[in-house]
């Protein structure tokens, strides 16, 4: 969550953090993955944070 505040304030997002471990469907899915960046249903990164990739989905949105 600390790595993403310098995106989140530039790019003025929302961060909801999820405990993927409380919910058996998300641990399936994403239990070796974690931490997991998702924008809905969209995996921007995993593992480590890909402030790039971020960058990019956030300025494609935007125009």
């Amino acid at each position: 969550m600390d790595a993403l505040e310098p995106l989140r304030a530039e790019l003025g997002f929302v961060v909801e953090v999820v405990d993927v471990d409380a919910f058996p469907e998300l641990e399936a899915r994403w239990s070796e993955l974690v931490p997991v960046v998702l924008v809905g249903d969209v995996e921007l990164c995993h593992h480590f944070l890909d402030a790039a990739a971020i960058r990019q989905h956030f300025r494609q949105r935007i125009g």
